[in-house]
């Protein structure tokens, strides 16, 4: 009888170790940003979602427009203002997430007035950054972290980056996310949904659920 050797057991012990890796790492937030739930949004965000759980991925997920809230950051960063319960439960799903898919439309150039609140209220010094006393360094709490931004538009993509100089993604991936640790940070522009026709439509859901079959 042949002995087995040290050799034919490596393809098997590797196998479940990428296989460990691959699921470990994808604990999946879906953050949508759109406060009417009859939206493109919401099919997006489904797309992605469905796609990731064929997968099998963990999947959470944020409606800021289901949440109960103040939006309004009253006094700043010199009193703290307490977190009302939905907030609570939002900030524990964002530190349990490895990757955070944050779905939006883009309005006058910037995010939903919600959607700023709800950012407002939830990244604070203490919680996603902290500020080093006498001086200008921080720390970025959220390090470890990746995201997706999947932004609509009734622009074509290539208008918003060039000419418009994409203000709502320089907001949300340079002075939120990526300010905050969460790297790297990827972009898919939707446009133009007002004048789309039922196949283009049909076609950034399926681009939605292979971002989400991927886990990306």
């Amino acid at each position: 009888m042949r002995q087995l050797s040290s050799l034919d057991f490596k393809p098997t012990f590797y196998f479940w170790i990428l296989i460990y890796e691959y699921q470990k790492m994808k604990n999946i937030l879906i953050i949508n940003g759109h406060p009417n739930r009859e939206s493109y949004n919401f099919g997006l965000a489904k797309a992605y979602k469905e796609g990731a759980e064929k997968t099998g991925f963990a999947i959470s997920e944020i409606v800021i427009a289901d949440l109960t809230f103040n939006p309004n950051l009253q006094f700043g960063y010199q009193k703290r203002t307490e977190l009302e319960p939905d907030l609570l439960v939002a900030w524990e799903k964002i530190q349990k997430a490895d990757h955070l898919v944050w779905v939006h439309p883009v309005w006058w150039g910037g995010l939903p007035a919600m959607m700023k609140g709800f950012i407002d209220r939830l990244f604070l010094p203490g919680f996603t950054f902290q500020l080093q006393p006498d001086s200008l360094r921080w720390e970025k709490l959220l390090t470890g972290k990746t995201a997706r931004i999947i932004t609509t538009m009734d622009q074509p993509g290539w208008y918003y980056r060039w000419f418009n100089h994409q203000p709502s993604v320089h907001q949300l991936k340079k002075g939120t996310l990526e300010f905050c640790g969460v790297k790297p940070v990827k972009v898919s522009y939707v446009g133009v949904v007002k004048t789309s026709k039922e196949t283009q439509r049909g076609k950034w859901l399926k681009e939605s659920y292979q971002l989400g079959l991927n886990g990306k």
